[in-house]
């Protein structure tokens, strides 16, 4: 059962690099926060995460590292580990295993057993397009190899089921008092002592499927292009795609949301006679290598019947574990919006004006706002954030629109947003990002049916040009505003004034609208030293008397 690695993890480079690329960091444009880790990162043994550039595959590695000081195997194309001995030494140093690395599924499931974490992409390689539904609505990635649709890798799934049912094997020898069979797992694994082993065993098998959404997606130019074009010679359009795309995510403010979802622990769910098949194979398995050597074309009629029954599981598990992937995207305005206009164009809009696609772009980040389901980034949370967006007027509304017509994407009439046929067109694998990042947005949310239906629901509403709907989402607006302040200044930097707080009412804005209102409303402001909760019983006169009302709130 001996499968120590050829070459062991070098903790002094692997602690260099993560520190390297925390300097590094502070300096590049993008912005890594991490969402939802609470307790993932320590008990998580197996992370499953989907890629979109190549510099990302170091990221999981660095906020593990951080946030645990554990050490992580990674699986990399083999092609990186031939031809340069040097380089080769330095990944296996880091934590890189070659895809094409001989009982790699055995030898990762083995340094989980030794303390270290694995780090998987399932996919399999960079989907640029970001198209991960098939025609049947199931989950899929296309492969630019064989040209067709595939569902994401098993090996991930593969390993935590057989590892789960190896480590109940080693459990029962132990209960079984074998301690010459446990002592030589031990030294196959070169573990401390036998103890170390069963403790090991002791702990659950755990997948933590994560998400990286990155926010904004640029295609302009930039200095590593230009740098490139200097060394002569034409760049091809894959250099140039990951030149631009991958340059603008490291070089210009890019946020990159790193979302960990639900936990998985492998439920292997056997029939009866799974299970006594399964207890009759145990007394002959002596490693990982015999598990995973299990074929559904052995002799062994157990075997056989082992080996359909995990391929099972695995398909089960995989499934599982590709959804969580793709549902944790943190949604943002260029999602919402490239959905919007696609979702128009389908239903035959070419062209629409500039203040209904507003409204129905705020109606859209309001929708979303009311899904639970939905992982919203936080420029859709704090209104201050996105004020001005039903008018559209906003920084990042305008970055979205200004990519889409240098794109050919959009044309921005005086009045009109003019929907052009580039949209409809397909690209080519390396050209999307470059050619039609607008379908790029749209297929990273399909998966997420919150937010599709925020904006289907937006588009369906009678309500999007009414007025009064409209004033009733822009004081929800104030209402968000006044909770965030109050959470963000509750803090305890913030205690030595709060501290000397004595007004104990209700300090939010409010809105009094009185059944057959009149034509004419009032607004109360409240002074300096003051807040919406003295002007509200004067408000509540004024709106018996059938006007409408709207106390509002300064900040400060």
């Amino acid at each position: 059962m001996d499968v120590r690695p050829a070459l062991e993890i070098n903790e002094t480079t692997y602690a260099w690099c993560v520190k390297a690329f925390s300097v590094l960091h502070d300096r590049l444009g993008i912005n890594v926060k991490v969402h939802g880790a609470d307790g993932k990162i320590d008990d998580g043994q197996i992370f499953l995460f989907n890629h979109f550039a190549r510099f990302e595959t170091v990221i999981p590695q660095y906020i593990i590292h951080e946030a645990t000081g554990a050490f992580c195997r990674c699986v990399a194309a083999g092609e990186l580990f031939e031809g340069n001995e040097r380089l080769a030494k330095f990944l296996w140093d880091v934590g890189a295993v070659p895809t094409d690395h001989p009982g790699l599924l055995p030898f990762l499931a083995a340094e989980i057993l030794r303390g270290r974490k694995v780090i998987v992409f399932p996919e399999g390689g960079m989907i640029k397009d970001r198209n991960v539904i098939d025609d049947q609505g199931d989950f899929g990635v296309f492969s630019p190899m064989g040209l067709t649709q595939r569902k994401l890798h098993k090996g991930a799934a593969a390993i935590a089921l057989t590892l789960e049912i190896f480590k109940k094997r080693i459990l029962m020898v132990h209960e079984d008092g074998n301690h010459p069979r446990l002592q030589r797992w031990v030294d196959a694994l070169g573990l401390e002592s036998v103890e170390a082993l069963v403790a090991a065993a002791g702990k659950r098998t755990l997948i933590v499927p994560g998400n990286a959404t990155f926010y904004p997606i640029r295609n302009e130019d930039n200095i590593l292009r230009k740098g490139a074009a200097l060394f002569g010679g034409e760049i091809g359009r894959a250099t140039l795609d990951e030149l631009l795309i991958e340059g603008n995510i490291l070089l210009k403010n890019t946020d990159m949301d790193v979302r960990f979802g639900r936990p998985i622990v492998p439920g292997i769910k056997w029939n009866w006679w799974e299970r006594l098949a399964l207890e009759r194979a145990f007394k002959r398995i002596d490693s990982l290598q015999d598990l995973f050597s299990l074929n559904p074309k052995s002799s062994r009629r157990i075997d056989r019947m082992l080996s359909t029954a995990l391929g099972r599981q695995t398909r089960l598990l995989r499934d599982e574990y590709t959804r969580e992937i793709y549902y944790n995207v943190t949604v943002n305005l260029s999602h919402l919006a490239s959905r919007l206009i696609l979702t128009l164009l389908k239903g035959g809009t070419t062209e629409i004006g500039h203040e209904p696609f507003h409204t129905l772009l705020y109606l859209a980040v309001k929708n979303a706002q009311q899904e639970p389901s939905i992982n919203l980034h936080r420029s859709l949370v704090n209104p201050e954030r996105y004020n001005g967006i039903h008018k559209g007027i906003w920084k990042r509304f305008e970055q979205f629109l200004d990519m889409a017509t240098s794109s050919g994407l959009i044309e921005v009439a005086p009045d009109i947003y003019r929907f052009l046929p580039k949209l409809q067109q397909e690209q080519a694998f390396h050209e999307v990002r470059l050619e039609n990042i607008i379908s790029v947005y749209a297929n990273e949310i399909a998966p997420v049916t919150g937010a599709c239906r925020a904006v289907d629901n937006a588009i369906l509403s009678n309500s999007a040009a009414e007025k009064t709907n409209l004033a009733r989402l822009l004081f929800d607006d104030e209402l968000r505003t006044f909770r965030w302040c109050r959470g963000n200044y509750s803090k305890r930097n913030h205690a030595q004034i709060n501290d000397q707080e004595t007004a104990t009412e209700n300090a939010e804005p409010f809105l009094l609208v009185p059944d057959n209102a009149n034509d004419i409303g009032v607004v109360l402001i409240h002074g300096f030293l003051a807040s919406p909760a003295e002007l509200r019983a004067y408000g509540e006169s004024l709106a018996a008397l059938g006007y409408p009302v709207i106390g509002v709130r300064l900040c400060g």
